[in-house]
């Protein structure tokens, strides 16, 4: 039993934010959990409240300021884009904690955001700018670089489209994935067919070119550039900055025409009526070095959550507790793992950021979930610990599941260390492994 509050938001003259705070009628544990949204999704995100709901919180959700699943409410509406980018979490959090001193007549001991994908970009930005509003963020598979993202998308999508001789079929996929196992699956000095470390796995997909006529267990030259188009990360022609590409290992999660479906959608979505403002506009009209400059110097950091100064969260004493799975072809994993190295940058040390930012990078996952690798694991009760009790996660255990049975733990390590098997006993299990920068 709980009670159910629905509240609309207008900070602009253009706002229409909804907001569902749902609150326990007993055994509040006296906290509260707000949970992110996805892609463009403008709905109340009613599964994840019941999550955690379940779990003795207060939690609220958010429609970020429009209904449906597209950007075209951005069109001609930019406070309706601000809303989308930060504010509408921001107002969520600060009437969230309104009605709950209202109603309990004691405001929460502690305050969580969980999200992933959108979710995780929700969830940096709320680092980045509002620093005061959660003790304690869990940010998955951060789009982040929601730009960059769009544009990595597009520029594969847009030279598929125009070749369908460059493109790449299931058995195809297939084919890159295997060959890019046998080159760095054992660099770990294990063979579990996984990749622990795609950023030092040195995979030239040159190694499958058809040496006569082209056939099933062979590339074209062609395909061969496409394989590697996919694993580069241009820079932005203006700032230089790179705009990550996917990794070895995530062939898999690629389809015939490269990143994921929602990757393509989003992207389109994002120049349609973002930069744009055009909804007949279509992917041939991309041009990646052009466009890239034109949409994030639109964007002035208003969707884009890649400010590397986190120093105000951490003083505060807020903790951020970030993962990404290896083999995410919807948003790249380096998207991650460079936003890491640009904080310990702007904050001075790694010691420095791991007593308030620790990321863990999962071999093998997907997008937010599943893949080859263990990919399920408690978010909440690591961060937890860590905010309230100052006990930093050195390791979160993560499983694998065939049929609802468990076949393979392994932890996973605070980036840059990783999960290194100790030489003994089984390596389908967590225990036999440390944490360790290699």
């Amino acid at each position: 039993a709980f009670c159910r509050v629905v509240t609309t938001l207008a900070p602009s003259d253009d706002s229409d934010i909804e907001v569902e705070v749902w609150l326990p009628s007993s055994d509040w544990n006296g906290k509260y959990q707000a949970v992110g949204n996805g892609a463009f999704t403008g709905s109340i995100r009613h599964g994840s409240m019941a999550a955690a709901l379940a779990q003795g919180y207060v939690t609220s959700s958010t429609d970020t300021g429009h209904a449906g699943n597209t950007a075209s409410f951005g069109l001609g509406h930019p406070e309706k884009v601000i809303d989308f980018g930060w504010r509408s979490i921001h107002e969520m959090a600060v009437t969230t904690k309104a009605i709950v001193t209202a109603h309990y007549e004691d405001e929460p001991r502690y305050s969580y955001w969980n999200g992933c994908s959108a979710g995780g970009r929700q969830a940096m930005k709320l680092a980045q700018r509002f620093p005061e509003d959660f003790d304690g963020i869990v940010a998955g598979a951060p789009g982040q670089d929601w730009i960059g993202r769009a544009a990595g998308a597009l520029r594969v999508a847009t030279a598929l489209e125009a070749n369908e001789g460059a493109r790449l079929s299931a058995e195809d996929r297939l084919l890159i994935h295997a060959a890019a196992l046998d080159a760095c699956d054992t660099t770990d000095g294990i063979a579990d067919g996984v990749i622990d470390n795609p950023e030092a796995c040195d995979f030239d997909p040159e190694v499958l070119l058809c040496s006569g006529a082209n056939g099933p267990s062979c590339l074209t030259a062609t395909q061969v550039d496409t394989v590697r188009m996919l694993y580069s990360s241009p820079g932005n022609p203006k700032t230089g900055r790179a705009i990550t590409g996917l990794v070895p290992g995530s062939e898999l999660n690629w389809t015939d025409m490269g990143w994921t479906q929602s990757a393509r959608d989003t992207g389109l979505e994002q120049y349609r009526y973002l930069v744009y403002a055009d909804p007949e506009w279509t992917i041939d009209q991309f041009d990646f070095d052009t466009d890239i400059v034109k949409a994030e110097e639109m964007d002035g950091d208003t969707l884009n959550a890649l400010d590397p100064n986190l120093k105000p969260f951490f003083d505060r004493g807020g903790k951020l507790m970030a993962y990404h799975g290896w083999s995410d072809a919807q948003i790249s994993p380096l998207n991650a793992t460079q936003y890491y190295q640009r904080v310990v940058e702007a904050v001075g040390s790694v010691d420095t950021v791991h007593e308030s930012y620790r990321l863990f990078m999962a071999p093998g996952m997907g997008h937010c979930r599943g893949g080859e690798g263990p990919s399920v694991f408690d978010k909440m009760t690591p961060l937890e610990a860590w905010v309230e009790r100052g006990e930093a996660p050195d390791r979160i255990i993560a499983a694998r599941q065939s049929d609802g049975v468990v076949d393979r733990t392994r932890p996973l390590c605070p980036y840059p260390q990783l999960a290194v098997y100790t030489g003994s006993g089984s390596t389908d299990e967590a225990d036999n492994f440390v944490c360790r920068v290699p």
